[in-house]
Order: C-alpha cells, then sequence, then structure tokens
C-alpha cells in the first residue's frame, strides 16, 4: 500500500525543475510586458508625487435622500472625471469613497483653485440651437435619415460620433452663416413666451425682453479666434455666457474637437425627467438613447425643434452643452412633441450609456459640499518617498544580515526567494497603474515594508521544519520533503490571516489605508507564489549537492551545530573459551 505514494513523492522530488521554469517565464513575461507597455515604474499616488486631493460629499435635496445611490454617484464621478480632463490634468484620479464621498486627487502643475472650483460645483447641462460649427479636419457630413419613421415616438437623428455628425462644410463662419444664424436666433425670440409657471430664470430659454440675442460682433472674432485643439481655451470657451445670450463651445467628435457658435438656451436639462440607453431592434437597429421630459421641458423642446426643423445644416441641430462643453449635437428633421424623443446614430453601448448619464446628470437633485482639501507639495512627496525607501531598505538590510547569520548557506535561498518576490510585486505594481489605476501611496509603501517580515517569515517556518527533521537523526533529502507538509499547512494558516486581515481592512476603510491594505493582500499571495513554485523546488535542488547534503558547517545545516547525537552503536563482546574440565 506504501509503494504508490513513495512512488509519487519520488517523481515530485524529480521534477523541482518545472516549477522554477513556471516561475521564471511568469516573472519574464510580465518583464515583457511592463517594457511593452511604456510603464516600467509604478504610478505614484498623490501624496508622493505631490497635488491636490479634494474629498466632496454629496448632499440630496430636502425629500429627495434617495437620489444619493451609487448609479448617481458613478455619473457624477464619470461627469467630475470630463471636468479634469477639461483643464488638461493627466493621471488624475476620481473615485468614490464610501456612499457619500467623492475623492478627487490631481497630481501637480493644476491649478488648485480652477480646480475646487470645476469639481465642485452641480453640473449644468442645457439644450442649445447651433447657429455655426466649424467641423474637425476630415469630419463628412452625413444623410440625414427620417426622423420618425418607424419609431413610436419622433426622435432626433444624431451622434457624437464625427461621421454621424452635421458639418457646415466652412472652416471659418462666412456672412451668410452668420445671417442665418441670426435668422434662426431672432426667430426663437419671437415665439419664446415663457408661461406662468415657467419663468425665464428657470428656465433659461429666452424671453421677450431679452437682448436681441444675435451674436455680436465680439462673439464672431472669439468664435473665429477659438481653438479647440488647445486644453486651455476649451477649459475658459463660453464660461462667462449667459443663458439668454448666443456664446461659443468646444466638443470632441471622436478624437478631434470642434468649435461651435451656439444661440441662447432653449431647454434646461433639468427639464429632463429620464434618460436611457436602449437597443433600438426596429429597422437599422444599434444604440440609442431616450430621453423623457416634463411638461415644461415638453413644450419647449417641441418649439425648439419645430424651428430648427426648418433650417439647414448646421442650423438644423442642438447642442447638448454639459459643463460649457457640447457632448452631442444631433441634428432635427421635424417636430418632436409628446415629450419623448430618441437620441440615434451611430452609437456603441458604451457611449449611449455614457451620453444618458450624462443627460441624467443634468436632473439629478445632487450637490456637493467640500470636505476637505488637502495640497502636497512635490517636495514633500519626494522627501516621503525617500524616508519610505530608506526604511524599507534598512529592513531589508537586517532581515538578510539575520538569515546569513542564523542559517548560513540556507540564507542563500532566502535571498533568492526575497529577490524573486520583489521583481514579482515591482512587475505587478508597474502594470496595475495602467491597467486599474492603482497609485503607490506612502501607506502602499508601507505595506511593502511590512511584507518583507511576512516572506521571510515564512522562509524561516520551512527552514525550521527542514532542521528539526535532521535533529531527528535523518538525511537531508528524506529531511526536506517530510518537513514541508507541516511547514505547508503552518505557512497557508499564516497567510491566509494576514490575507484576511488585509481584505477587512481594505473594504471597511477609505482613501490612502486601502493602500496599504491592498500592497499586504497581494504580497501576501504572492508570498505563498514564491514559497510553493520557488523556495521549496529551489531546497529540493541543493539538498542534492554535496554542500548541504553532507552537512558542511557553514551550510546551516551541519548536523552537529544542530545538536545532534551520533546514534549508539552496540559492540559483540569476544567469547570467553570454556575450559572442557569445568563443563
Amino acid at each position: 500500500m506504501a509503494t504508490p505514494k513513495k512512488g509519487r513523492n519520488a517523481s515530485a522530488q524529480s521534477k523541482p525543475g518545472r516549477s522554477l521554469v513556471l516561475i521564471l517565464i511568469a516573472i519574464a513575461a510580465l518583464t515583457g510586458g511592463m517594457f511593452a507597455s511604456g510603464h516600467t515604474k509604478p504610478r505614484l499616488g498623490i501624496d508622493l508625487a505631490g497635488g491636490t486631493s479634494i474629498t466632496l460629499r454629496a448632499v440630496a435635496e430636502p425629500g429627495q435622500e434617495n437620489a444619493i445611490n451609487k448609479t448617481n454617484m458613478d455619473t457624477a464621478v464619470e461627469i467630475m472625471e470630463r471636468r479634469v480632463n477639461g483643464l488638461g490634468v493627466s493621471e488624475s484620479e476620481v473615485q468614490t469613497q464610501g456612499n457619500k464621498n467623492i475623492i478627487v486627487n490631481i497630481p501637480k502643475g493644476t491649478n488648485s483653485k480652477e480646480a475646487r472650483d470645476q469639481v465642485g460645483t452641480t453640473a449644468k447641462l442645457y439644450f442649445r440651437p447651433v447657429l455655426q460649427r466649424e467641423a474637425a479636419p476630415g469630419e463628412a457630413a452625413p444623410t440625414p435619415s427620417a426622423s420618425s419613421g418607424g419609431s413610436a415616438s419622433p426622435s432626433a437623428s444624431g451622434s457624437e460620433k464625427a461621421k454621424d455628425s452635421a458639418t457646415s462644410g466652412s472652416p471659418s463662419p462666412s456672412a451668410s452663416a452668420t445671417s442665418q444664424g441670426r435668422a434662426v436666433t431672432d426667430a426663437l425670440k419671437a415665439d419664446a413666451t415663457p408661461s406662468a409657471d415657467d419663468s425665464p430664470k428657470a428656465s433659461g430659454s429666452p424671453s421677450p425682453s431679452s437682448t436681441t440675442g444675435s451674436p455680436s460682433g465680439g462673439l464672431e472674432k472669439e468664435y473665429a479666434a477659438l481653438d479647440c485643439s488647445d486644453p486651455k481655451q476649451r477649459a475658459t470657451a463660453g464660461k462667462a455666457a449667459k443663458n439668454d445670450q448666443p456664446t461659443v463651445a468646444c466638443g470632441q467628435d471622436g478624437t478631434a474637437w470642434s468649435k461651435f457658435l451656439l444661440g441662447p438656451v432653449a431647454v434646461d436639462g433639468t427639464e429632463i425627467k429620464k434618460a436611457q440607453a436602449s437597443l433600438n431592434t426596429q429597422g437599422a437597429g444599434g444604440w440609442q438613447v431616450d430621453m423623457t421630459f416634463n411638461s415644461a421641458g415638453t413644450k419647449k423642446f417641441a418649439d425648439i425643434t419645430g424651428k430648427l426643423a426648418q433650417q439647414t445644416t448646421p442650423q438644423n441641430e442642438f447642442a447638448i452643452v454639459l459643463d460649457d462643453e457640447v457632448v452631442s449635437h444631433p441634428f432635427v428633421q421635424t417636430a418632436i412633441g409628446g415629450g419623448n424623443a430618441q437620441i440615434s446614430g451611430s452609437f456603441t453601448q458604451e457611449e449611449a450609456k455614457s451620453l444618458a448619464n450624462m443627460l441624467s446628470y443634468g436632473a439629478l437633485p445632487l450637490s456637493f459640499e467640500e470636505d476637505s482639501v488637502t495640497t502636497v507639495t512635490a517636495a514633500l512627496g519626494g522627501e516621503q518617498l525617500e524616508a519610505g525607501l530608506i526604511a524599507g531598505a534598512i529592513g531589508l538590510a537586517l532581515v538578510v544580515i539575520y538569515l546569513l547569520v542564523y542559517y548560513r548557506g540556507l540564507s542563500f535561498i532566502a535571498i533568492l526567494s526575497l529577490l524573486v518576490s520583489a521583481a514579482l510585486t515591482y512587475t505587478i505594481m508597474s502594470l496595475l497603474g495602467p491597467t486599474i489605476g492603482f497609485a503607490l501611496n506612502l501607506p502602499a509603501v508601507c505595506g511593502a515594508i511590512v511584507a518583507i517580515g511576512i516572506t521571510a517569515d515564512s522562509f524561516i517556518v520551512y527552514f525550521e521544519r527542514v532542521r528539526d527533521e535532521i535533529r531527528e537523526g535523518r538525511s537531508l533529502r528524506p529531511a526536506v520533503e517530510r518537513a514541508w507538509p507541516r511547514a505547508r499547512r503552518t505557512i497557508l494558516v499564516s497567510d491566509f490571516v494576514s490575507f484576511l486581515a488585509a481584505a477587512v481592512l481594505f473594504i471597511v476603510t477609505v482613501g490612502k489605508v486601502q493602500g496599504f491594505a491592498f500592497t499586504l493582500g497581494l504580497t501576501t499571495l504572492l508570498d505563498v507564489v514564491v514559497v510553493f513554485f520557488f523556495t521549496k523546488p529551489l531546497l529540493t535542488l541543493m539538498a542534492r549537492r554535496p554542500f548541504f547534503a553532507n552537512g558542511h558547517k557553514w551550510s546551516g545545516l551541519d548536523p552537529k551545530s544542530l545538536g545532534v547525537q551520533p546514534p549508539l552503536r552496540r559492540t559483540r563482546r569476544p567469547a570467553v573459551p570454556v575450559d572442557p574440565k569445568e563443563a
């Protein structure tokens, strides 16, 4: 019954090289991926790289406390990311913290006051008629399709994509284009008669007593000079515009930017009751965005679309303007009444959901209050990183010295295992930055330092089990295999407890402490991988070398230094001859 078990053990002992080759291939693949991606260093958090950290707390309108939910918070994060990107900021972080907070981390090189003004205000969503648009380079005009054919409710056709958007075909505003724009604005102004319960202030619609609303000479010059490919100009375009006045704006069509000359606000985003993405299975199909307006919005949207339908490109488009940026500009072929509309085009599912979220956000009863703003200078971040690295180097040096003094030759295996663990940790952290946005902050560095002790502890547990077997009189090769099952159980239990603590800490905490928990959990998992696929196979191979197998005094496995007593040998006493007479 014991023979098959011995055969399996012998087979496992004879092929430890496979595990070593496997882990070396993994290290090579991760390193290659790191260099191929161009991210050869871990992404540093704001406390190490410097910058501004803003904590915002969501506040619901009275009676609408349920508005603070995961969907709305995720939408708010998306909007704030657009705002931060509008400042020309790269590698910014916007994420939820708990149920009511949003953390905005903006790296150094950004105006902190401007960033606070951008992310701390409620989103502003408006519908404005397009008076003039300069198409992005290479943009082609689409062929208009029926606006209500085959649909249960009228629809507006259009898309965020350049290929599905109308174009003026003119690189700059011409006189005829300007006159058309004036005609559209004057017509809107003449028929805009607000009801008693719908004031111009609330809706943003121009009133008969408004100013002309026609593009002035100064606005035309501003439009002609606007370069939407410049992040600074995009960030300031139309910021000071009033709802009842024309303005300029920028919008992205695909990967290029277009500039717009827009009329006064026709419909306020707060007048959208609901917006959602849906898959249209009729006709050509495709993803679309369904909108539902309230009573005031229904009338205004019908009025504006009726007027736009009588115009030519691009005056038959209405711009959806979010935070002074055009996120979509569909064209209209017929008046859309009934309070329901669909925006269709060459949308992907993600694009349709993104636009629907933006439209919904304009009607959300959410605002944000600034809880705290922390500014970390680059110099302070550099000092913290340097101190953390020094602390890690000191800790590593002490561990290595201890291993050399106490385990001697075995320390060679432990040090190689630490190097393998360090290589895996570094490459994985470098790849996690661009993949999931992981940033190495100071608490995360502390977690990596703590992991040195956890990893070394696993080696010590195994080495001591092997030495115990040798003390019981076994040779090295059997001792290595007999010690492994007991050491393995201890290592797994220890690492499980450490990983469980890291997981709980990651779940119940927020902010930078999560960096510590994430790093601790990651390095704990890597400790298991290294011990199973590197340390154990390497010790199995080294046990075949005479230096270790014969118990050299510098191997760390010297039987004499371990207190092993030589086995007692029984000696045979010489036979005493018997006298025949005595017998």
